[in-house]
């Protein structure tokens, strides 16, 4: 039985297209996120093999950073600012309301595959805080009221 395509061809044309500039690995990372929405675990030994690094390097770095995704993303992502200014109005409330809403925990994925949260560390709305994103769209001065408005917003939109 084999295994399901994982997008081999696109992981092996970004590997093909950066792996010979210097600090390749960063710049492929990000090139297969950018194609796949994430980074499947069989790229792994393939990038290994083709920056001559070991498995367990690659993996830390992908483990390392927390923008980059080892499991599918959900239809819409959902970035939740972090930043100081939002955290000086009650965001944290805002997290656990969201976390609650949806059932789920910073980098994971609804079971309906519906919604990805993701935390981000400035979203450059400081002056509208807290601050949300979802799906590139920045909305200000999120109450949890507010929050549950925009998912139903983009659930089913107009």
């Amino acid at each position: 039985m084999s295994q399901p395509d994982w997008g081999k061809s696109a992981v092996a044309a970004v590997i093909d297209s950066l792996k010979d500039e210097p600090g390749a690995l960063l710049p492929i990372l990000h090139g297969i996120q950018d194609a796949l929405g994430y980074i499947p675990s069989g790229s792994v030994p393939v990038i290994a093999e083709a920056l001559n690094l070991s498995r367990a390097e690659v993996h830390g770095v992908i483990t390392f950073y927390h923008y980059f995704r080892e499991t599918p993303p959900g239809k819409h992502t959902v970035h939740l600012c972090r930043a100081e200014s939002c955290q000086s109005m009650n965001s944290e409330a805002l997290h656990a309301h969201a976390k609650s809403k949806l059932g789920i925990d910073f980098h994971q994925t609804t079971q309906d595959g519906d919604f990805s949260l993701e935390p981000v560390y400035c979203l450059g709305l400081c002056s509208c805080s807290p601050a949300i994103a979802i799906d590139g769209e920045v909305y200000g001065r999120v109450s949890s009221e507010r929050f549950d408005e925009i998912l139903n917003e983009v659930r089913s939109p107009a």
